[in-house]
C-alpha cells in the first residue's frame, strides 16, 4: 500500500505483469502514477532469438490506470523500437520518494533528463549534473532506491573506471541493457 502525499486514502494499487526480453517486468501504480518497477534477477543473458520476444502484458490488462498504460507503452517501446521512447509520454510517477524534495529525487530526476539513450555516466559524473559534486556515494544509494528503474535510466550509471558497477536487477542485466541501448544507437546511426 502507497499514502498519498497528504497522508490521506492509500491509492488503489494495481499490478500488471510485462513479458519483456529480459523476463518479468512487475509493474505497481495507481490512477496517480506508477509506484515501481520490479526488475527480474537474471543468471544469463538472453540469446539474440529471445532477446527478440514481443514485449507483451501477460498479467493485469484488464482495468490499467492510464500512467500504467503509458508505462507498459514506454517499457514496450524501450525494447522494441527505443528511438521512439523520446516521443512518448512519461507515465506520472507516484511512489513517496520520488514526491519529496530530497536530494535522492532531484539526482533521479537529472538521470532522467539529462542521460540519454545509450550513454553512461559515473556517480560523480551525475552527482556533478545534480549540483553536487562531492556526492558520488549519495549518488549510489539514490541508484539503490530508484522505484522506476529502465524508465529512470540507473543502469546508465557507471564506475569511473568503466566498470558497470551494481545494479539493482543484477549485473548482467545492467550489462544486457547497456549492450541493448549501445547495438539501438549503433543502428540509427547508419
Amino acid at each position: 500500500q502507497v499514502n498519498s502525499k497528504q497522508g490521506g486514502s492509500p491509492c488503489k494499487e494495481k499490478h500488471v505483469v510485462l513479458l519483456s526480453p529480459v523476463g518479468k517486468l512487475e509493474i505497481s501504480g495507481c490512477e496517480m502514477g506508477v509506484h515501481e518497477i520490479k526488475l527480474p534477477k537474471m543468471s544469463e543473458l538472453p540469446s539474440g532469438a529471445e532477446s527478440s520476444v514481443a514485449c507483451e502484458v501477460c498479467e493485469g490488462a484488464e482495468e490499467m490506470p492510464e500512467p500504467l498504460r503509458q508505462c507498459t507503452a514506454w517499457l514496450r517501446a524501450y525494447f522494441s523500437e527505443p528511438e521512439s521512447t523520446g516521443t512518448l509520454p512519461l507515465p506520472a510517477f507516484h511512489h513517496p520518494l520520488l514526491q519529496r524534495d530530497s536530494f535522492t529525487r532531484q539526482v533521479l530526476w537529472t538521470l532522467l533528463k539529462d542521460v540519454k539513450f545509450g550513454e553512461a555516466v559515473s556517480y560523480k559524473q551525475l552527482a556533478d549534473l545534480a549540483g553536487n559534486s562531492r556526492a558520488a556515494r549519495a549518488v549510489g544509494g539514490a541508484m539503490r532506491s530508484n522505484p522506476i528503474p529502465i524508465i529512470i535510466p540507473c543502469h546508465r550509471v557507471i564506475l569511473s573506471s568503466g566498470d558497470t558497477g551494481s545494479y539493482g536487477g543484477g549485473h548482467l542485466l545492467k550489462e544486457w541493457l547497456l549492450s541493448h541501448e549501445k547495438l539501438q544507437k549503433e543502428k540509427l546511426a547508419r
